[in-house]
């Protein structure tokens, strides 16, 4: 399994557009070949300030992902909507507690 966390820091007029598009994309992204997990955070303290927290089977396939038509074009419609460059973390998971 492989983690992928993005923190995603929007204008203030651009927040809105960002929860639009996500909500009419997030289903084709869980589904897309290799995404085991998708949930979308927003921080309580600075607004516009949002973190993507993905599962992907493999890195190939979070290349995969990343490569697709799909995502040039909804990264073509988020990326001017940042007020800071999107940050990225590929993380193992340590130890889990249930």
């Amino acid at each position: 399994m492989f983690i992928r966390i993005v923190k995603l820091t929007f204008k203030k007029e651009n927040i809105a557009s960002f929860e639009q598009l996500f909500e009419q994309t997030k289903h084709r992204i869980r589904n897309f070949e290799g995404c085991l997990f998708l949930e979308l955070y927003r921080d309580k303290e600075k607004e516009g300030v949002f973190f993507t927290y993905s599962k992907w089977e493999s890195p190939a396939h979070l290349e995969q992902y990343r490569k697709s038509d799909f995502f040039k074009q909804v990264w073509g419609q988020t990326k001017p909507l940042f007020r800071e460059k999107a940050e990225a973390w590929s993380v193992d998971p340590v130890k889990t507690l249930t």
